[in-house]
This record gives C-alpha cells, structure tokens and sequence, in this order.
C-alpha cells in the first residue's frame, strides 16, 4: 500500500488497480472508506476504465469484431499499473497499452490515474492518451465506498445525501441481465435530500443521466457533513450499495452501463468519449472530508 500524509489526512491506495483504500482524519484519527469485507462487497473504491458497468455478452465491438471486456473495464484488479511518480502528497499511475491489453481493447493508450492530497481533500485525477493512428473509444468513471455509519451508536437510516440544489431526479431501472432499460422511476422530487436507506438498492444501483448538481454530501442526522464529492468534469452520477451493507458508493461517470437495445457497436455506446490521434482526455472528482 502506498500513503499519503499532510497535517489533515492520511491515504492508503493499493496497488492492484491502483485502488484508493483508506482515507484517515487525522484529527479523529475515523477511516472513512469502506473496508471491503469479502463477505458483503470486496472493493474499496474501483477506477472504471474504459467501460462502466456491464456490457451485453461481456463484450465490445469494434470494427465488426468483438472483444471480451470484463464489468467495468480493465483498471479494477489489475496487478500491472505502475508508479510513475510519487511525493509526500501525491502518486501517479501509468497503464499502456501491451499484447495481453490488444486482445480486449484494440487500442494504442496511456491512462493515468493521480492522487493528490490538498488540505482536507483528494483529488483523483484521469487522463487518457491517445497514442494511436485512430480514435481512442473509452469512459471513465470512480467507485468509491464510503463508511456509513461512520460513528457508534448510528444506524444508515442517521444518514443522508444532499445535493447543492433542489433536483427532481429519475433512476434509469436495471434489467435482468445488468444492463439499463427505458424504464425509470423517480427517487426524489423538488428535494435536495436522498435519505438512506437499507432497502434503497433493492433494485441495484440508482443512475442519474446528465445529472445538474455537480457536488453531493453525505450528512448524519447526529453529527452534520461527514464528506462530499465534487464531480464537475462527469455528465452521469451512480449511487449504490449492496442492500443491508454499512456503506455508500458516490460514482462519477462519464459513461453508463450498455442500454438493452444496444447493438454493441463501441464507437456509438451511450456516452462514449471518442479522443483524436495525438490528444489527451483529462477528468477530476474530489472527495473532501468535512
């Protein structure tokens, strides 16, 4: 595990899949991500690259051929990320493109992913490169559990979210097989507030589309803000937990899951990012404890 350490905070990120999984206050010396118990949800916070969710068939198609491409892309798990640089306060990895990767992902890249500590913040920083002769086809998105409850004495329904304006929000409804239908249904109206609850997720994870507010903050009834996430740079927001388990997932995406009516072509998924020859794509989220 690498740490990072300024006078507020303390990090852990572990190697495989370069995976944020301690966040230590260190004026209360709380953890505020979520542990990862094997027996309930065994992750912390997964980097989603360069697909979000599932995929129809577990696959891609590029150029009339398909490509077996693992629920939510590649990054998660993945042993071979290298450090590039590393300070007291901040680390980047760096992920090319090789012959194993050729073989799911028909690409020339380079992704990185950056942690940088700023006060009482995190930033977490992407950036795609596009090394190739053609477009780069991808999306980006975070993962990160956070504890819930945080102090003793607390249930999950002592918690709540709170956007920075009064949204009318509609969830896009997940079918059988993972993947997003046309149905939707709504989970808050005129309201700042989505209170949680253990049966919130009954139905897998709520999925805003081209969601307005652009910072959440989880909040206890007993004790006010625990944390927030700022998300600017991502159209789509996930939020979701296994049912029943003490935690919640703050998800900026840019991307979505594969609708069901797809056709499976990659350079048309909804909400893909076509990056041209030469270029480099750039996107941040900060979490920022209170």
């Amino acid at each position: 595990m690498y740490i990072l350490k300024n006078e507020h905070l303390q990090i852990g990120i572990q190697h495989n899949g370069a995976e944020l999984c301690s966040i230590k206050n260190l004026k209360n010396n709380k953890e505020y991500m979520w542990q990862a118990d094997p027996e309930i949800w065994g992750s912390h916070a997964p980097n989603l690259f360069p697909v979000i969710g599932a995929l129809k068939g577990n696959q891609i198609k590029y150029e009339g051929e398909f490509y077996d491409m693992p629920r939510h892309g590649f990054i998660r798990h993945n042993e071979n990320l290298e450090v590039k640089k590393q300070t007291e306060t901040s680390i980047t990895f760096s992920i090319k493109s090789n012959e194993e990767l050729r073989k799911i992902y028909p690409f020339e890249f380079e992704f990185e992913l950056s942690f940088t500590l700023k006060a009482t913040s995190i930033e977490v920083n992407h950036l795609v490169k596009n090394l190739d002769k053609k477009p780069v086809y991808f999306q980006i998105g975070g993962h990160p559990a956070f504890n819930a409850p945080l102090f003793e004495g607390e249930t999950y329904e002592d918690y709540y979210l709170e956007f920075d304006q009064d949204l009318t929000l509609e969830t896009y409804l997940l079918g059988e097989s993972g993947l997003v239908s046309e149905h939707t249904r709504t989970v808050i109206e005129n309201s700042n507030k989505l209170q949680l609850t253990k049966d919130l997720f009954n139905n897998d994870a709520l999925i805003f589309k081209d969601i307005p507010s652009k910072h959440i903050s989880l909040k206890s009834k007993n004790h006010g803000a625990i944390l927030s996430v700022s998300y600017k740079d991502f159209k789509n927001l996930g939020v979701w937990a296994k049912p029943g388990a003490p935690y919640v997932c703050i998800e900026p995406w840019l991307g979505i899951a594969d609708v069901e009516s797809t056709d499976q072509n990659f350079k048309t998924k909804e909400g893909i990012i076509e990056l041209e020859t030469g270029k480099e794509y750039s996107a941040t989220y900060t979490i920022t404890i209170e």
